[in-house]
């Protein structure tokens, strides 16, 4: 929590009691959630806060490295609490998203960097597939 508050300290941002909810939530849980499933988790304890705050503070914990977004195609985004590098897989059946553990895609900004005249400054890797639960509830029917 000091972390925290030294980083908004660093960026002269105020560390508000929502913005401090919504990083809690995201450093509680492994799921990938969007704005509205954290607003919805968040509601009992905040009742007062808005889906608008959320998506607020969300956007200011991107922009200080705090929390990672995750675009997976399905027009809205996922926000992630572990901001170190690492794959994601995403359920085409049921769009549950899952962190893909022990595969290090570390160089691949350096070998990319052979094929293009950019500079390179960051990749997110996604896979698709179907999931354990979805896979057996296929077969069961």
């Amino acid at each position: 929590m000091n972390n925290l508050a030294n980083i908004f300290r660093e960026k002269k941002l105020k560390l508000t009691p929502q913005r401090i909810a919504v990083y809690k939530f995201l450093q509680s849980t492994n799921e990938h959630p969007s704005a509205e499933t954290i607003y919805k988790a968040l509601q009992t304890e905040y009742p007062t806060m808005s889906l608008a705050t959320v998506y607020k503070a969300l956007k200011t914990l991107v922009e200080v490295n705090l929390v990672q977004e995750l675009n997976v195609g399905e027009g809205n985004f996922r926000y992630d609490g572990n901001t170190s590098p690492h794959p994601h897989i995403q359920c085409l059946n049921c769009s549950k998203v899952d962190d893909v553990h022990g595969v290090c895609f570390s160089d691949l900004n350096d070998k990319v960097k052979d094929f293009t005249d950019y500079e390179v400054l960051a990749n997110q890797i996604y896979f698709y597939g179907i999931c354990k639960s979805c896979k057996n509830s296929i077969k069961e029917n």
